[in-house]
C-alpha cells in the first residue's frame, strides 16, 4: 500500500472513530435527557424543515431509510402527539406528516440542546476550521454522488 494510500485510510478510521464514538453519545444523551431517540429526532428534525408537512415516502426519502421504518417511528409519535396525520388530497392511501404545535415546541427544546450538546463538543474547532472542514467533506460529497451515478448508467 502507497503511503498516500495509507495515509487515506488512516484519515478513514479516524472519521468513523470521531462519528460513531459522538453518534453513540449523541443517542445516549437524547434518551436520557429528552426521553427520546435519534431515529425519532431526525424524522421531527425533518419536518420541522416542512412546515407544510411530508408525504410517507417523501420523508422516507429525506431520511433515506424505508417507509416501513418511518411508519413505526410516526405512530409513536402520533400516539404522543407530536406529529399529525393528514389526508393527501386525491390519494386515499397517502398520508401526509406535519409536527403539530406540541411538537414543534418539544423539537424546538431538542434542536437547542443537540445544538448547545455539539457546540461543546467540537469546542476545539474553529469558526472558520468549522466552515474549512464542512466545505471539503461536502466537496466530497458531491464529487462521491457524481460518481455514484456516473457508475449507476
Amino acid at each position: 500500500m502507497s503511503s498516500a494510500a495509507k495515509d487515506r485510510v488512516r484519515l478513514w478510521l479516524r472519521l468513523l472513530k470521531v462519528v460513531r464514538g459522538l453518534e453513540q453519545e449523541l443517542r445516549d444523551t437524547l434518551r436520557r435527557e429528552h426521553n427520546t431517540t435519534l431515529p425519532r429526532f431526525d424524522v421531527m428534525s425533518a419536518l420541522s424543515r416542512h412546515p407544510e408537512g411530508l408525504k410517507m415516502s417523501q420523508l422516507s426519502g429525506v431520511l433515506r431509510v424505508s417507509n416501513g421504518n418511518v411508519t413505526g417511528i410516526a405512530d409513536r409519535l402520533s400516539e404522543e402527539g407530536l406529529v399529525e396525520r393528514i389526508p393527501v388530497p386525491g390519494d386515499r392511501r397517502a398520508m401526509m406528516l406535519r409536527l403539530t404545535p406540541q411538537g414543534t415546541a418539544e423539537f424546538a427544546l431538542q434542536a437547542q440542546a443537540h445544538e448547545d450538546w455539539i457546540n461543546e463538543k467540537l469546542r476545539g474547532v474553529s469558526p472558520e476550521e468549522a466552515r474549512a472542514m464542512a466545505a471539503r467533506l461536502q466537496a466530497f460529497a458531491a464529487e462521491t454522488e457524481k460518481e455514484e451515478k456516473a457508475h449507476a448508467q
